[in-house]
């Protein structure tokens, strides 16, 4: 990752989008830069440094790793800890804005946003934040009374708050070009295979592991035959997943990551997943049926509102952690495999709540905030 500076070298306007270091905030975060750059944009990264697990892939022109901290608990030496550590990056961000002077900072959530948008606060630098759950997270909502802007996944996410109601503007979820690329991908035929993609995120494989393969093993021979399952395992689970599969007979694909997940979705029947920001926001937009299993100790509880959003529009089926079984995954699939047209009414009621167009539409918000003159989007 650069730490890259050296002022603006670029007559191009400059953006800053401010990301925490996970894919459901830099997957959005992604999404606008393409958008931004189509429109002649520059822009910069500003997260922590969970974010080289992604490697060199952002898009941005340079990367800045930003001190960051997350309240973990509410004694003082942690709340002190936190918050010194928090002050440090606003400090860091505050050299790094009067350096690159940028026409907007945006903000994806996540702990690490805080610097970098507080820093544009008290600059008075336009900024604008996006919430990619159906429920404003932690981070956000400490920058609501600060930020211009706020930018939602979901309709209506601030319509109760008179406080911030206002200043919302719903966009939809930003996704990655691959995702655009897989939403163009017919529904697949249910005639042959029967295809399960299963994945839980970093926080949520190991659920995956002990429930789907024991699920398969309970469904009847004959559905059984037609299955090919790929499933995301971590690496301490893959050989006890690998094995099941193989004891069963099923085709199957396990590995600890897939990069090119989108298309694996697109080419699915059925996903198994947990309810993230990113993970929902591409099951819509690619149209993909779904049963979901929301991570159950988050705070917001933002996975269980994403999923029931898709829920109530019949794309997907949502479990608590607690329902969610072998007999009841098996039962699921046996009934899909029986009258697979349900596969293909929730795929088309997911793909009904999918915005194919909302970096661009985030990209010409941001560019209003900015108050910058752009080039035509190729």
């Amino acid at each position: 990752m650069s730490a890259a500076g050296g002022g603006r070298s670029s007559a191009a306007p400059l953006v800053v989008v401010a990301a925490g270091g996970t894919g459901g905030h830099l997957f959005p975060a992604e999404a606008l830069t393409v958008a931004l750059g189509k429109r002649g944009v520059v822009v910069d990264l500003a997260t922590d440094e969970r974010a080289t697990r992604y490697g060199g892939n952002f898009p941005a022109r340079a990367t800045h790793v930003i001190p960051s901290a997350t309240f973990r608990g509410r004694d003082p030496f942690s709340v002190a800890s936190t918050t010194w550590m928090l002050g440090k990056g606003v400090l860091a961000g505050l050299g790094l804005l009067r350096e690159l002077r940028p026409a907007a900072v945006i903000g994806f959530g996540g702990y690490p946003t805080l610097p970098p948008v507080s820093a544009a606060w008290l600059r008075r630098i336009p900024t604008l934040v996006h919430e990619q759950n159906a429920v404003l997270g932690r981070a956000n909502k400490l920058l609501a009374k600060r930020v211009g802007t706020i930018a939602t996944s979901f309709p209506g996410v601030l319509d109760h708050d008179a406080r911030f109601s206002a200043k919302a503007v719903h966009t939809g979820n930003p996704v990655r070009p691959m995702v655009v690329e897989a939403a163009a991908t017919p529904f697949p035929d249910t005639a042959q295979a029967f295809r399960i993609l299963a994945f839980g995120g970093s926080q949520g494989a190991r659920i995956m592991a002990d429930i789907v393969p024991p699920a398969i093993e309970l469904v009847p021979m004959a559905v059984r035959a037609r299955l090919h399952v790929t499933q995301q395992a971590r690496d301490e689970d893959l050989e006890r997943v690998r094995a099941a599969y193989a004891r069963l007979g099923v085709a199957a694909e396990v590995e600890p990551f897939f990069s090119d997940l989108p298309r694996r979705m697109a080419a699915s029947h059925l996903v198994v997943s947990r309810s993230g920001a990113s993970t929902v926001a591409e099951l819509a937009a690619i149209g993909r049926p779904a049963i979901l299993v929301p991570l159950p100790h988050a705070l917001d509880q933002d996975q269980k509102a994403n999923a029931d959003r898709l829920q109530r529009a019949h794309g997907a089926i949502m479990y608590d952690q607690s329902r969610f079984t072998p007999e009841r995954l098996a039962g699921e699939i046996a009934g899909f495999a029986a009258e697979p047209g349900k596969l293909a009414a929730m795929a088309r009621a997911a793909r009904g709540q999918g915005i194919l167009d909302a970096a661009d539409r985030l990209a010409d918000l941001v560019v209003k905030v900015a108050g910058i003159k752009v080039s035509t989007p190729a």
